[in-house]
């Protein structure tokens, strides 16, 4: 029935829009409006293809990583780096353009997301299709909270996997912090909406499989140079 609601909503705002050109201006996405309104069309498109929001918040998650993915790579090259010569971190501070490593490149992918991840909150809070949409199981409601809070959870899992894929850092009090920052996101995340935290952990997990294949790479490229010697 709530399915059938939404569906008439989009057909009279079709028609609203028909009859008064410019309406869809009324519809506010904050001061992302700018990104949010390619998020949303491209959500839709996606939808008109699967025929479910939450699969096409999986894949639009997929395009944007595969968009941004060779200056993720870079970042995540330089994360494979530094955690390789970490041992000997302070024996190296001299040497960190000989290695090319960048200890700020490791913020990129997550900096990268932020706009996509606030305009898809937008997105999720202005457009009522996505009300009451459905994704899988418990999931009825992606505009709402997981009302089981297994997103939440797995969200945390796949950070405390990224952890251990990252570098350690040398400080003490720095490594604390790294390890309770998954415990603190996914506090948040209970109280956001199962869209956003779709977006996330899909993000999540398709960083663990390309941060895995990039350290594979530069082992495998380090020991042949260790070969060769």
């Amino acid at each position: 029935a709530y399915r059938r609601q939404r569906q008439m909503c989009i057909r009279d705002r079709a028609r609203l829009e028909q009859l008064a050109p410019g309406l869809e201006l009324v519809v506010d996405y904050g001061w992302l409006t700018f990104l949010a309104k390619p998020i949303y069309w491209l959500l839709d498109f996606l939808y008109g293809i699967v025929g479910n929001w939450g699969w096409a918040i999986v894949l639009l998650t997929c395009i944007v990583k595969a968009v941004l993915y060779p200056i993720s790579a870079a970042g995540y090259r330089s994360m494979a780096r530094m955690k390789e010569v970490t041992p000997r971190l302070k024996a190296l501070q001299e040497k960190y353009k000989t290695e090319k490593i960048n200890p700020v490149g490791g913020c990129l992918p997550i900096m990268l997301q932020i706009p996509v991840f606030l305009a898809l909150y937008w997105v999720l809070q202005g457009s009522v299709e996505l009300r009451g949409a459905e994704w899988i199981l418990w999931v009825h409601d992606l505009a709402m909270p997981d009302p089981w809070f297994v997103l939440p959870a797995l969200m945390a899992a796949t950070m405390f996997l990224q952890i251990l894929l990252n570098p350690k850092p040398t400080d003490p009090m720095q490594a604390k912090v790294m390890y309770i920052m998954p415990v603190v996101f996914s506090v948040m995340f209970f109280i956001f909406a199962a869209g956003l935290v779709l977006y996330w952990l899909t993000n999540n997990i398709l960083s663990i499989a390309q941060q895995w294949w990039i350290n594979k790479t530069i082992a495998e490229e380090r020991a042949q140079r260790l070969a060769k010697r």
